[in-house]
């Protein structure tokens, strides 16, 4: 795999934790203050899972995604 789409699938990666996160600090939250924190972490990964399979696929049209 090239490095530049390793990179991609790294971002794709970390997304999921992100959005593993926010789900667990969902559940534990004690005040709206980290319901807005885990609303952001989530929001934000939500828009870099979309570049990060733009790019991806960006990648697949020129042949270079294995």
């Amino acid at each position: 795999m090239r490095p530049c789409d390793e990179s991609i699938r790294e971002t794709l990666d970390l997304v999921e934790n992100m959005l593993d996160l926010a789900d667990r600090g969902d559940v534990v939250r004690e005040d709206s203050g980290c319901g807005v924190l885990y609303g952001v972490l989530r929001d934000s990964a939500f828009r870099i899972k979309r570049l990060a399979e733009t790019e991806k696929e960006a990648h697949v049209k020129k042949g270079w995604w294995k």
